[in-house]
């Protein structure tokens, strides 16, 4: 496999920082025990949470972990009350309020990373005005469909300008059609972007970078709760927020570690997993304004139903993360 060419890599490394925020001292096992059940996806960004059931179990949490492909099946089975916690896409919880649920309280976020469409070899890509009459590979309603929905809008680019190619699944599917020449650019998710620039058929389209737009931001995803799991499992959901933040703050202050971790959770090849975290920064940089921000900018392209802008900060409980860092 070829690998990234130096300025990519050193643009890349220049990404990686330490965790901010120091996580507060091991809290107490909790008595009797608990169980939770946690819904999660195989991407980069969420490796520390494959050191969670471990530490849990330390302390006095046992846990059922499912997988999901898709955030929007994650924020599905959260809604159902079938998951006490899951990690949904940043948009999740504007929409689940405006589909009239309020049982979901937003409690962190996890990572962000620069977000490049992802050309196919030979296709030119230098502006925003070269999509213009190209296949797009999209996963519609996706996060990564949001940043890059928004960013076409704050770029003035019609949506209709180039045509857009549905993809279900995960993001091999995304790859498979790049590689074929099924399709002239996509809009996916590490590892799937490194993926293509590392194998020959693909390039990070510098000039058309999406994570940035003032609706969405560059936060990648958020961790959520169930409002019945706060109330009724809180000493679990606490020492889920703190195994998790431990974690990510040991796979933040150590490159190696989380390539090893991300390569381990994804089972992707080791070469391409120590490129893609490059990427990423993990910790969250979503706050409150910025959800607001984007279920206003969405309710306005009527993307969801309504503008639920206002009831955000009454579903956002950033506590049980300021809990987590005290020293």
């Amino acid at each position: 496999m070829k690998v990234l060419n130096t300025a990519m890599a050193g643009v890349a490394a220049a990404l990686i920082s330490t965790y901010a925020l120091a996580v507060g001292p091991e809290p107490k096992p909790v008595s009797p025990p608990m169980q939770i059940n946690i819904g999660y996806q195989k991407v980069g960004h969420l490796a520390p949470i494959l050191q969670v059931p471990d530490q849990l179990k330390k302390l006095g949490v046992e846990t059922k972990m499912v997988e999901f492909v898709r955030y929007a099946d994650a924020r599905t089975a959260l809604l159902a009350g079938s998951l006490d916690i899951a990690s949904v896409g940043p948009a999740d919880l504007a929409i689940a309020l405006s589909q009239g649920s309020t049982s979901v309280i937003g409690l962190m976020g996890v990572g962000s990373s620069p977000k490049y469409v992802i050309g196919r070899v030979g296709v030119k890509l230098d502006s925003w005005n070269d999509l213009k009459g190209k296949k797009v590979a999209i996963a519609p309603g996706s996060a990564v469909w949001f940043q890059f929905a928004a960013t076409l809008v704050e770029k003035g680019i019609p949506y209709n300008s180039f045509q857009a190619v549905n993809i279900q699944g995960g993001g091999a599917n995304f790859n498979q059609a790049l590689k074929k020449g099924e399709v002239d650019a996509i809009i996916t998710w590490e590892p799937f972007e490194s993926t293509p620039v590392m194998e020959g058929y693909g390039f990070f389209a510098k000039n058309l970078e999406y994570s940035q737009s003032k609706a969405v931001g560059p936060e990648l995803g958020i961790i959520a709760a169930s409002k019945d799991a706060l109330d009724k499992k809180r000493a679990a959901v606490e020492r889920f927020v703190w195994s998790y933040l431990k974690a990510q703050e040991e796979m933040a202050s150590s490159p190696a570690k989380f390539a090893s971790a991300y390569a381990q959770f994804t089972g992707i090849d080791p070469k391409v997993s120590a490129e893609a975290s490059k990427m990423i920064k993990l910790g969250e940089v979503v706050s409150v304004d910025q959800i607001k921000r984007q279920a206003k900018a969405f309710a306005d392209l009527g993307v969801i139903q309504k503008d639920v802008s206002g009831q955000i900060e009454k579903f956002w409980d950033g506590s049980l993360v300021a809990q987590a860092l005290k020293k």
